[in-house]
């Protein structure tokens, strides 16, 4: 679990000046003075893409050390003028002390910005505290975040992540250019469109077999997380009884996000499962669609309307992003939800969870307009064959 993989979230105030607040050789007791400041010179101010960079790599440090940073920026106000305009000055106005390890950098509008690796929310608020009391009347705002903590916050309560620092922690994903985005998006429009008008006989009929076996709505309608975690109702044939308990599902889940395969594996040590077998939730119509893939045709509507792409990371439900390690969360915040992906046809069933978000991860980085033409033929003969359907 993520909140329980940093020592830094109970950290007390009086500790934490020794790991953010001062040089690492300096003492821990004591105030600060300018004399225990770090010189700063603008040969020690980043410029933006470089800081970007930096940060990008703290946060992949971040991931793999199952650790936080924080970050903060200072923000001139625009009625500043004179010498107070210059980010060096503002910075020594602020007595700012930081370790050696920390980042600093320059932003759009002359904002500093200021990376802090390993820190918490304990050691944010503490600094934040000290940086009120040392920029006296300077006229700057102040505005911080902690990774990964406040993106799972604004994943559980299922919000859309608002515009704020931990935008700069997001602009390190992967972006195709803007003839390439186009590209894809004229082939997802394409796509879902010839999806439709092909299996629209069968689009017609399964509604009525829905209806006619089991009472409720035909449409299953669900909130998903989309890209950058943005909310969003995605559509499938109601393939089980209506007022069902998800306890299996959320147990499912937690084990295989959790890495306890013996517990879900259905098949073998050679060949293993990972899937609900026998799930008494859902209805004999629901089991015929599931096993053909028919239960996912409402999804051409979601591409269409531009929340989900032909190709990319199957969405997750936001109580399966909370048990994610924050490397996991890339499948969630760099990318668009697709109806297939590599792991739905190099993997499915047969893998466990780290190895489909490696999948996940390998498309995000090697994403083309033929590796999306090579998936979605695989993905016609997965669905032909029934490849780890159940």
């Amino acid at each position: 679990m993520h909140r329980n993989s940093t020592i830094l979230d109970n950290e007390q105030p009086g500790s934490f000046i020794a790991k953010s607040s001062l040089a690492d050789d300096e003492p821990t007791s004591g105030h600060r003075t300018s004399s225990m400041s770090r010189p700063i010179s603008i040969s020690a101010l980043l410029p933006k893409s470089e800081f970007l960079e930096r940060l990008r790599i703290e946060k992949r440090r971040a991931d793999r050390s199952r650790s936080q940073l924080s970050i903060i920026v200072l923000s001139l106000n625009k009625k500043t003028s004179g010498d107070d305009r210059d980010p060096i000055a503002m910075l020594r106005a602020l007595a700012i002390i930081v370790r050696e390890t920390d980042i600093i950098g320059l932003l759009d509008q002359g904002a500093l910005g200021i990376v802090l690796p390993e820190t918490g929310k304990g050691g944010l608020q503490y600094l934040l505290q000290e940086i009120r009391k040392a920029r006296g009347g300077t006229q700057c705002s102040v505005t911080s975040g902690t990774y990964p903590d406040q993106l799972f916050d604004a994943l559980e309560t299922e919000e859309r992540i608002k515009p704020n620092i931990l935008n700069y922690v997001l602009e390190d994903a992967i972006r195709l250019s803007p003839t390439k985005t186009a590209l894809k998006r004229g082939v997802d429009i394409l796509g879902a469109v010839v999806g439709i008008l092909i299996s629209l006989p069968i689009m017609l009929f399964t509604p009525i077999a829905i209806k006619l076996t089991s009472p409720g709505p035909v449409i299953f309608k669900q909130s998903r997380l989309g890209r950058k975690g943005v909310p969003f109702i995605f559509y499938k044939f109601r393939s089980m009884y209506i007022n069902t308990d998800d306890r299996i599902h959320r147990d499912f889940v937690a084990d295989l996000i959790s890495g306890n395969d013996a517990n879900i594996n259905r098949g073998g040590t050679q060949e293993p499962f990972y899937k609900i077998k026998s799930d008494p939730r859902v209805t004999p119509v629901g089991r015929f669609i599931r096993k053909t893939s028919i239960d996912e045709l409402p999804q051409f509507f979601n591409v269409l309307k531009g929340d989900m792409s032909l190709v990319g990371p199957r969405p997750p439900i936001s109580y399966e992003s909370l048990l994610y390690e924050s490397w996991h969360l890339r499948r969630v915040l760099e990318i668009k939800p697709g109806i297939t992906g590599l792991w739905q046809v190099e993997g499915r069933s047969s893998i466990g969870f780290d190895d489909m978000v490696r999948l996940d991860l390998q498309y995000v980085t090697n994403q083309s307009l033929f590796l999306d033409l090579k998936i979605l033929f695989k993905t016609v003969k997965v669905v032909f064959q029934c490849i780890g359907a159940d």
